[in-house]
């Protein structure tokens, strides 16, 4: 039997060649960090950018917050007493630097003509004392030797004054607190530009001052009934004036801005003024034939004790309403 032929021994398998991969290139985190950053800068600039808008209107709590701070900022209390003698004492606020929107909308409750508007933006760039009060008779008395008022009583406030009345108390009141032997009690010390000395409030100081962060009618809200725990006026006042600091402060902390004696402030009256002002610090017109008074008054309607509102009177002042004018001080703090 024949064996069968040999067959050829079978060549070695090679394996099959494993399939290409192509190589996974590396993943760079640049582009991600790039992202992060252009995020982070915008976050960083858009709250630098919020800090430099001006926050208002603002409530209490963000009232005290500024004073506080710049009280520490500029190394001078919230409230400061200024002894002038023989126990009487005249009490000052620090309001911080601020902006807001003077005068009143077309549609405010009470608005009176034109005198209120345009609104507009203005800026209180320095920070100033204020009276906690309006001005005593007390206080006068000691300063001037006299007494003018028609409502007679040491904590009442000083009514029955002009505004150039004012000019001459100021004078002697800056030239008493020189004088006085014990350290100097002008908020700030005496400065090269008239840090320290009293002087009235600018119609923007006092507006701002008696806003304290909000844009309604009064200090308190809109509504005629808010304003009772705040202020002496025709419905609540007996048809007299009454002692400072009876009803409730403002946010900054000051009492009767609204109502008790209308108040004088520093400006000239122009009608078109508010069109024109400057945005910062305006101090009124250069010149004019009136004055600006301020806040209301014990035997007058809530429209006139609004924040925005504006009483215009020639100076000098001779008519018998003069019993219903007082006001009260501000004094410039130095610093930034």
């Amino acid at each position: 039997m024949t064996e069968p032929a040999a067959q050829p021994a079978p060549e070695p398998r090679t394996p099959d060649p494993e399939p290409a991969v192509k190589p996974r290139p590396d993943r760079s985190l640049t582009g991600f960090y790039v992202v992060i950053c252009i995020l982070l800068a915008l976050v960083c600039l858009g709250t630098w950018i919020w800090t430099l808008i001006p926050k208002w209107p603002f409530d209490a709590e963000e009232a005290r917050r500024r004073q506080v701070e710049a009280s520490e900022r500029l190394g001078l209390p919230v409230e400061k007493a200024v002894d002038l003698g023989d126990g009487v004492v005249m009490e000052l606020v620090l309001i911080p630097a601020g902006s807001f929107k003077m005068g009143s909308p077309d549609n405010e409750a009470g608005r009176f003509y034109n005198k209120e508007g345009p609104v507009h933006r203005v800026r209180i760039t320095k920070p100033f004392y204020i009276g906690k009060y309006e001005v005593t008779q007390e206080v006068w008395e000691k300063v001037m030797g006299t007494n003018p008022s028609n409502f007679k009583g040491a904590k009442n406030p000083v009514d029955n004054v002009s505004w150039n009345h004012c000019q001459d108390f100021l004078k002697k009141l800056n030239a008493l607190v020189v004088a006085l032997p014990h350290p100097h009690p002008s908020p700030t010390g005496r400065g090269s530009k008239g840090e320290g000395l009293f002087r009235l409030p600018t119609e923007a100081e006092w507006e701002y001052a008696c806003r304290a962060g909000t844009k309604t009618r009064f200090c308190a809200g809109d509504a005629d009934g808010a304003l009772a725990d705040y202020a002496w006026f025709e419905a609540n006042s007996g048809i007299t004036e009454h002692p400072v600091g009876e009803k409730k402060p403002n946010a900054w902390g000051l009492h009767d801005m609204h109502g008790n004696v209308w108040e004088w402030c520093a400006d000239w009256y122009a009608y078109d003024y508010y069109a024109k002002n400057p945005k910062d610090n305006p101090t009124g017109p250069a010149a004019g034939k009136d004055h600006v008074l301020r806040g209301g008054g014990w035997n007058y309607n809530p429209a006139y004790c609004r924040s925005a509102y504006r009483r215009t009177v020639s100076n000098p002042r001779t008519s018998m309403y003069d019993y219903y004018f007082g006001f009260r001080v501000v004094a410039e703090c130095a610093g930034p």
